[in-house]
């Protein structure tokens, strides 16, 4: 087919996708630097970098930054380290494998404010939860998951819900390993571990960085699991950048400083993007 012919029926997706990226992102550009609040429209106009200052000196900026940062790598670790675990154990014949396949994996097709009603009301209730009626049944006193641990509470449940998908992304990945190469290996007097770390990491090095890539931008988002749960606090213990633009924009009806901050969580995404990338694929290819 005509190269050229190609480029034109490919123009107008290409196009339409380009609208649909830009133009958002030229809208919050914009509103960021204007003075715009909700609460009182006449007061609109040009103020530059006003409300990135606003956002970046805002009191709960740094904790709401922390909580992102300590969130979204310990749901990774979490995530990863399980989901390897899980897919090397049930890559082998077993009876009713295809069945503790379909229950491993379906966690992740729950939607996550379902998945954090289940969490809050079912599980960590300190009066009525399943937590609480093993610790009662223990002579414990029951744990204030949601009041005293927020931020780890909302790691577990982020974690419980995002391993199926590592689970998924490994498992399918094993399917295609070399078994040559394990046999051989098998003969020679490997041991697990060294198969483990010379055939298998090798192996999934590229599906572990997508596992990282994608897990990484859903979580810079979290947004649901501490609307649902924690309400950000108690205090900002569980605030994070999402949950505080949201603040800003929903509450305090002030489009320029949540535009501000939306921003500001772009540009950490893109940059803990490249240095995740880097440090995995450095790390895997050693």
């Amino acid at each position: 087919m005509n190269p050229t012919l190609v480029r034109w029926l490919q123009a107008p997706s290409i196009i339409l996708l380009l609208i649909w990226m830009i133009v958002p992102l030229a809208m919050t550009l914009y509103f960021s630097t204007q003075r715009f609040n909700l609460l009182y429209p006449e007061r609109t106009g040009f103020i530059g970098l006003s409300n990135y200052k606003f956002f970046w000196t805002d009191p709960s900026f740094m904790p709401a930054l922390l909580n992102t940062l300590v969130l979204v790598g310990s749901v990774l670790t979490i995530t990863v380290v399980l989901g390897l675990a899980v897919s090397l154990l049930i890559d082998r014949e077993f009876k009713g494998r295809g069945i503790a396949r379909v229950m491993l994996i379906s966690p992740f097709f729950i939607m996550p404010t379902v998945s954090a009603l289940v969490w809050k009301n079912m599980l960590m209730d300190p009066n009525n939860g399943l937590f609480a009626a093993f610790s009662n049944a223990l002579g414990f006193t029951p744990v204030q998951w949601l009041q005293d641990m927020p931020l780890f509470s909302i790691i577990v449940m982020i974690s419980w819900q995002w391993t199926p998908f590592a689970i998924l992304i490994f498992m399918t990945s094993l399917q295609s390993q070399d078994q040559e190469q394990m046999e051989a290996a098998e003969l020679d007097g490997a041991s697990f571990f060294s198969k483990f770390y010379n055939l298998t990491i090798p192996h999934l090095a590229r599906p572990i960085s997508i596992v990282i890539l994608i897990q990484m931008i859903f979580h810079l988002a979290t947004f649901a699991e501490i609307f649902v749960t924690t309400s950000g606090g108690p205090g900002v213990q569980s605030t994070n950048l999402t949950y505080l633009i949201y603040i800003q924009s929903q509450q305090a009806f002030d489009v320029g400083v949540a535009s501000a901050g939306g921003v500001f969580a772009i540009i950490l995404a893109n940059i803990v993007a490249i240095f995740l990338i880097r440090a995995v694929g450095k790390t895997l290819t050693v």
